[in-house]
């Protein structure tokens, strides 16, 4: 691990300053990542900022109706509070089934968003790896990628975003709001993160100076009608090989608003609105889920050992969307 300064904020312009001042500097509060990161060599930032103390550790309603989830809020408080339980049960469920209750605990909403690609080669700075150092190679493209991308991928990676809370985030169409040197910002959650094109290396759209302050959901969060599906090779503390976040607004067996975003499958939380709209205004059936189903993996390409995601996020979209419309009860 590289020699580092360590600063603590206690305000937002205060941690803001101080990212400006230097361009590999971090912020820092749960760590349940970046340190991970560090240990391996792979992260080498010069200065870490502490922003444990600044006051984003709230979730409160907004004016228009939705929520404000707080950039500081652990993801285990997240998860258990009362109005995200009741109003957005798809986000519950979607935060609980990933990592273990000791990470839960410590990880915070904003750090969620911010945490970085699993890839075994990402992790072994032995091996060439664009994400790690652009311009060196892939080694997943022709090595071992059972866990890999099958949407999305460019010939610089095929990397897959590892959280399933984004999976959610990404359903509901939440706005991440950041603060940095030019101001405040509003960034639509599916802006937030990118696909690898020739820049892998670069994860979200957040500047260098900006910092996460909340992360806010719309009025509408689909309880009666969600599903949170992952499937992965064992039951706990796994990311997953396909997940699905399913939302339905229904009336009767009439489908009048369709969210589908899935996981495991992209360098960031898949979402195609053209297949989304197939569904609105058609019954809930077995065989329009699967037509659905088929226009979302429209254009997915295996890499060998991968290959097999792409029937299974097939199944696993007709699955969650068959929960979702309380055809077919979660197992």
């Amino acid at each position: 691990m590289n020699n580092f300064s360590y600063t603590r904020a206690s305000d937002i312009a205060s941690a803001v300053n101080e990212a400006s001042r230097e361009a590999t500097a971090k912020f820092i509060a749960g760590g349940t990542n970046l340190i991970d990161l560090m240990k391996e060599n792979v992260a080498r930032p010069t200065r870490l900022i502490d922003i444990n103390r600044v006051p984003l550790n709230r979730i409160e309603e907004t004016k228009d109706g939705g929520l404000r989830l707080g950039a500081l809020v652990t993801n285990a408080d997240t998860a258990y509070n009362e109005q995200v339980e009741r109003r957005y049960p798809l986000l519950s469920r979607a935060i609980l089934s990933g990592a273990s209750a000791q990470l839960r605990n410590m990880a915070t909403n904003g750090g969620n968003l911010m945490q970085r690609t699993r890839c075994y080669y990402f992790y072994d700075v032995a091996t060439p790896c664009n994400k790690r150092e652009p311009g060196t190679g892939c080694s997943a493209i022709d090595g071992f990628n059972r866990m890999h991308a099958v949407l999305g991928t460019s010939d610089q990676c095929i990397a897959v975003h590892p959280s399933d809370m984004c999976v959610a985030l990404a359903a509901l169409e939440a706005v991440v709001r950041v603060t940095g040197k030019n101001g405040d910002r509003a960034i639509p959650f599916s802006d937030f993160h990118r696909l690898p094109g020739d820049t892998p290396q670069i994860d979200t759209n957040l500047q260098a100076d900006e910092i996460i302050t909340s992360i806010d959901l719309p009025p509408k969060g689909f309880a009666d009608h969600h599903a949170y599906l992952k499937v992965r090779d064992r039951h706990s503390y796994a990311f997953a090989l396909v997940s699905v976040a399913a939302a339905l607004e229904m009336d009767g067996n009439k489908i009048k608003e369709t969210r589908l975003a899935l996981g495991g499958v992209a360098h960031k939380p898949w979402r195609s609105k053209e297949a989304e709209a197939l569904l609105n205004g058609k019954t809930a059936t077995s065989d329009n889920f699967q037509a659905v189903a088929e226009v979302i993996m429209h254009g997915a390409k295996g890499f060998g050992h991968n290959t097999f995601k792409i029937e299974l996020a097939k199944r696993a979209i007709v699955r969650a969307l068959k929960h979702a419309a309380q055809m077919e009860a979660p197992r």
